[in-house]
């Protein structure tokens, strides 16, 4: 044997893997191997004076007479032909065709190899079933997006629907606010006019209660307009000028003493320093922080206002004792429309004291937080960038 030439061995066409016939031109069986005899259920003898057509079913027998035979004797080949053949017992075999027409010295055979689709027809039927589910799966996923798409888009409608409804309503809220404050100012007026002149102590204290009752609308008012202008106008506007924050601070404490008379409030001041600040807005914080402490705290102890004054900047803080804020509370507190509780309702305002104070301190450039225990009571410290 020369280098490089294969070995065949003598019996490759017994032992093949694939089921091999050689046939005359008419058909007949000349030659088969082993694998066909084990997939047709006839022996090597039984085989004898066969023709390979009628091994085929019915439909196998008219596409051989019709397509088969026609295309080896014209083309010289086929390939990969599906055909059903009949086992011995009657159950049918598919199997794939592959043929070559091979002329002889004396005649013309055919040869032909067959493969089992067994193994083929479940890949196929599992690669079907796979592009089913994806595009079972496709069309699902297809639909969910639209379905998200529609919700979307009507979740957009809704919010545009609430948008405009909270934007009217804002804007009521300062219509009805401003046009308030005059007939409020006019009650102030008649009260302060009539308290000059002699009167008994039964109207003077009825005096005193239309004074403040005025007084903690007027302040309701002020943050309603405040508020408005935070969520629906260009923002809280202030106007900085240098001030001396103690003095502020302390004329605001005097005020307050005379809204709050049920309430004992101290003020202390630290440090030194400037301030560049909106007197009228720190006056509202202040007021806002007290109003705050007498709502919640206990009148009892004294409420202590604090003003700090340093090289990095000024602070000023509001502490009472009393309870503690809830922890669950504390997240949202200086959220509009927030309220711990309804003690202290009659002296508080609408629920956005807190709201107003930290978007005043923002405004400064500044920020507000809180700290409260049950020992140490709530501590309300505001922080402001000196300009």
């Amino acid at each position: 044997m020369r280098r490089g030439q294969l070995h065949v061995p003598a019996d490759l066409f017994d032992s093949a893997a694939c089921a091999l016939a050689v046939t005359s031109e008419d058909g007949t069986l000349v030659q088969t191997n082993a694998r066909f005899s084990e997939w047709l259920g006839f022996s090597a003898a039984e085989q004898c004076g066969k023709r390979f057509q009628d091994l085929l079913t019915m439909g196998g027998r008219i596409f051989h007479q019709t397509h088969l035979a026609p295309m080896l004797r014209m083309h010289g080949s086929v390939t990969e032909v599906k055909l059903d053949m009949l086992h011995r017992d009657g159950h049918k075999i598919t199997v794939l065709l592959n043929g070559n027409k091979r002329e002889q010295a004396d005649a013309t055979v055919y040869d032909l190899a067959l493969f089992g689709t067994t193994d083929r027809d479940k890949y196929e039927r599992e690669l079907l079933n796979a592009r089913n589910l994806a595009e079972a799966l496709l069309q699902e996923k297809t639909a969910t997006e639209l379905a998200l798409q529609q919700a979307q888009a009507e979740l957009r409608e809704a919010y545009a629907i609430a948008q405009r409804r909270a934007l009217f309503a804002e804007q009521m809220v300062a219509i009805v606010s401003h046009d308030l404050k005059n007939p409020l100012t006019a009650i102030r007026m008649a009260s302060d006019f009539l308290s000059r002149s002699e009167r008994t102590a039964k109207e003077r204290q009825l005096l005193g209660h239309i004074g403040q009752s005025s007084e903690r609308a007027q302040r309701m008012i002020a943050d309603l307009l405040d508020f408005t202008q935070a969520r629906v106008g260009q923002g809280i506007s202030i106007k900085a000028l240098p001030l001396d924050l103690h003095g502020v601070i302390h004329r605001t404490v005097d005020e307050l003493r005379v809204a709050f008379p049920k309430a004992t409030l101290e003020h202390h001041a630290e440090g030194h320093g400037d301030a560049c600040l909106d007197a009228d807005r720190v006056q509202q914080i202040i007021g806002n922080l007290v109003a705050n402490s007498v709502a919640y705290g206990d009148l009892q102890r004294p409420i202590r206002i604090t003003s700090r004054l340093g090289v990095g900047g000024c602070e000023v803080a509001v502490h009472n004792h009393g309870a503690a804020i809830p922890k669950a509370l504390l997240a949202g507190l200086f959220e509009p429309m927030t309220r711990g509780t309804d003690q202290g309702s009659d002296v508080r305002s609408v629920g956005l004291g807190l709201y107003i104070v930290r978007e005043l301190a923002k405004v400064h450039g500044g920020d507000v937080a809180v700290s409260s225990c049950a020992t140490g009571g709530t501590t309300f410290t505001v922080t402001f960038q000196n300009t």
